[in-house]
């Protein structure tokens, strides 16, 4: 049977599939697959397989080295100084706390479906094609950015750490624009060099991660135990200035929140992990220890590390732009350098363990046709999605040779919160929906409540007047968002109880995963939403011209299986892959 012609074959077939927009659209963006078909043959249009050469310990490697970067040097004093004072230890434990739960989230869906596509192929299963490739659109430029960023960071750094300032390491190109041009060359060798490490081998990478990772790792329990060591107890209740707030709490517990929002990005990084699914050699047993024991790991570092902090100075004299770096500046100058060396390795290892999921995402969006199939490829040689990674390696090295880091800091988060939110909405709807057998409107419409109670209390909390009627508006906020819960949880049955691991105390988890990821998402700054309305407008714009059209393509010639939601019939046991049950 002869295959219908492409929509981009000539000129007038493409005119001809853009008249076709509308009704391609309505057939395209809700439609879903399943995760036998993700498992199977969607996966199978990468060539060759992914080596399955991963184990706990190396997710629980990935997870720390994606999580534990440079940032947290940064952070912990600007979160201190501002917001929670020497409460910041509570700060980091809360938003460790909201960090397992998105966690929880991801792993319930990397264990029933361990493929490379993370957030993408997730959403892909649930709220369709559409809405997957937003918020994988939005992740892989969020991805882009942050490494970019990264990269020339890790230049500061390592001038830090050896004493040769930052302008000498780049030149500034007189002919462009302010901000764009002081090129960094040392930049783009970090991007390059730890592309060719990722494009070789997926297990190599890994074990340099662990070596990365290690030696980070000790240079913060140096830090710790110097602040432990040199510290004093007294700075935990006692500012240096008698006319700043004294005690533990001194901005009470609003202020204990905000730092927790703050420092909750210092945890960003541990959803690579799930890209990393595919190759792990036992999904069901590795995944749930890589993934959640990496964040508690980490958060045991850092309210450690800000216990320390605490320790070395009162809270109002900590320097929020180097706070451990100034802590030691002046008395052990040595120590000082040291923290720039620490920093450099966390830089490296968030830095490969992100090129590692950019990558793995934008494979599998290949493989679902709305970006095109030569970024699905695996090579048969090296195993690892060879196209993409270089594709993303050169696009990431070009932003980093221009782009001031101020610039890129203002383009990135927001779109790693957005895809959070959406992946606790969507185990919620995974779990009490089965597409063409269960009605979708109850759980649609618990899931919208509950978002807008959670948009009420965060515009709440930071806008109204401080007093009884605040206190009432977020009082009220928490008892609707509770009530609607418990309602949903006793009048909605769950008809999907996952087989090998789940969210356990459903949907209270995902539902304070949502409330958190919302009350974060607002305490962004105003530059953030102009930019993830710019990229999202963008992603549709790909997609009504470009995306939506090759998904329907590669449906008429039999590559994708995908039908509109509403005609399916799927069951908990079809979807089981059973070379999953071992």
């Amino acid at each position: 049977m002869e295959s219908p012609p492409s929509s981009f074959s000539t000129f007038r077939s493409y005119l001809r599939a853009l008249a076709q927009t509308p009704s391609r659209f309505a057939h395209r963006a809700p439609s879903v697959s399943s995760s036998y078909e993700e498992l199977s043959w969607v996966k199978s249009r990468s060539g060759s397989n992914m080596h399955k050469s991963l184990r706990w310990y190396d997710l629980i490697g990935l997870g720390i080295g994606g999580m534990v970067g440079a940032g947290v040097f940064v952070t912990t004093g600007r979160a201190s100084r501002l917001y929670a004072g020497p409460a910041i230890l509570i700060s980091y434990a809360i938003a460790g706390l909201c960090a397992l739960l998105s966690a929880f989230c991801y792993t319930e869906f990397a264990v029933h479906m361990p493929v490379a596509g993370g957030a993408f192929s997730y959403l892909r299963i649930t709220f369709g094609e559409f809405a997957a490739f937003l918020t994988g659109a939005n992740l892989i430029m969020e991805y882009v950015m942050s490494n970019a960023a990264v990269a020339r960071g890790f230049t500061s750094y390592l001038s830090a750490a050896i004493g040769i300032p930052t302008a000498k390491w780049r030149f500034t190109a007189a002919a462009l624009p302010k901000g764009f041009n002081e090129i960094d060359l040392l930049a783009v060798a970090v991007v390059l060099t730890v592309t060719l490490i990722i494009c070789y081998s997926t297990r190599e990478s890994s074990i340099l991660n662990m070596i990365l990772t290690t030696l980070h790792i000790l240079f913060i329990i140096f830090v710790v135990l110097m602040g432990f060591w040199k510290g004093d107890w007294n700075n935990f209740t006692r500012p240096m200035n008698p006319n700043s707030p004294s005690g533990f709490f001194p901005y009470g517990p609003s202020g204990v929140f905000n730092g927790a929002a703050m420092v909750y990005f210092s945890y960003i990084g541990y959803d690579a992990v799930s890209t990393m699914a595919e190759e792990v050699r036992y999904p069901i047993k590795d995944i749930p220890i890589g993934v959640t024991g990496s964040v508690v790991i980490v958060t045991i570092l850092y309210c450690l590390m800000a216990a320390s902090m605490s320790m070395l100075l009162p809270y109002d004299m900590i320097d929020v732009e180097a706070p451990f770096a100034a802590a030691f500046s002046g008395r052990w100058e040595w120590v000082s350098k040291v923290i720039g060396v620490g920093a450099s390795f966390g830089i490296s290892t968030s830095l490969l363990v992100a090129m590692l999921g950019q990558a793995r995402y934008m494979c599998v969006i290949g493989r679902s046709s709305v970006v095109p199939a030569w970024f699905a490829r695996v090579h048969s040689k090296t195993s690892t999605p060879l196209n993409a990674s270089a594709f993303l390696g050169i696009f990431t090295a070009a932003i980093a040779l221009f782009t001031d880091l101020n610039i890129l800091l203002n383009l990135i988060s927001i779109g790693t919160l957005f895809v959070y939110y959406m992946v606790a909405n969507a185990v919620i709807y995974r779990r009490y929906v089965v597409i063409g057998i269960t009605k979708p409107w109850p759980i649609l419409s618990f899931l919208c409540l509950l978002t807008l109670t959670s948009l009420l209390f965060t515009l709440s909390w930071h806008f109204a007047p401080s007093g009884s009627s605040k206190s009432f508006l977020l009082g009220l906020c928490i008892g609707l968002a509770t009530a609607i819960t418990l309602i949903f949880r006793h009048t909605v049955p769950q008809v999907r109880k996952p087989e090998f691991w789940g969210v356990p105390f459903m949907p209270w988890l995902p539902s304070i995963s949502i409330f958190m990821n919302i009350f974060l998402l607002g305490s962004l700054d105003g530059l953030s939403y102009v930019r993830f309305g710019f990229f999202s407008g963008l992603a549709v714009l790909v997609y009504v011209l470009y995306s939506v059209h090759a998904s329907f393509d590669a449906e008429a010639e039999g590559f994708l299986g995908v039908k509109n939601g509403e005609m399916i019939r799927e069951s908990t046991e079809s979807e089981e892959d059973p070379n999953h049950k071992v």
